[in-house]
């Protein structure tokens, strides 16, 4: 049975840049930070929020919600999509899918 896959408000990039991504998101745009952490920003943007941390760089990813991450993970390969990135600890399970969009699968939070 195919999990229902839905799509929350999060994007996050990844950027060595940190300090000038942060002063440009929250001087240039003038968006809001909402959540703030040793390595990660978030910026709230009116139509999704925008998680900007330190790291290697990469494309956007996207998030989708489901009741079962690992039965999602196992549908997704089964469907040609790859694992770009885990880590239990965050918890983050990026996928690629055929068409090159990554995207992060997670379970809902508790109120949403």
């Amino acid at each position: 049975m195919a999990d229902r896959f839905r799509s929350s408000r999060e994007v996050i990039i990844r950027t060595q840049a940190w300090a000038e991504a942060a002063h440009f998101y929250g001087s240039t745009l003038g968006l809001p930070v909402t959540y703030r952490g040793k390595s990660m920003l978030g910026f709230e943007t009116g139509a999704f929020c925008l998680y900007v941390e330190k790291g290697a760089q990469h494309g956007p990813v996207f998030e989708f919600l489901v009741p079962d991450v690992q039965g999602a993970k196992l549908q997704l390969i089964n469907a040609g999509c790859t694992v770009e990135e885990e880590d239990a600890s965050h918890p983050r399970c990026y996928i690629r899918d055929p068409f090159g969009v990554v995207f992060n699968i997670g379970r809902p939070r508790p109120g949403s």
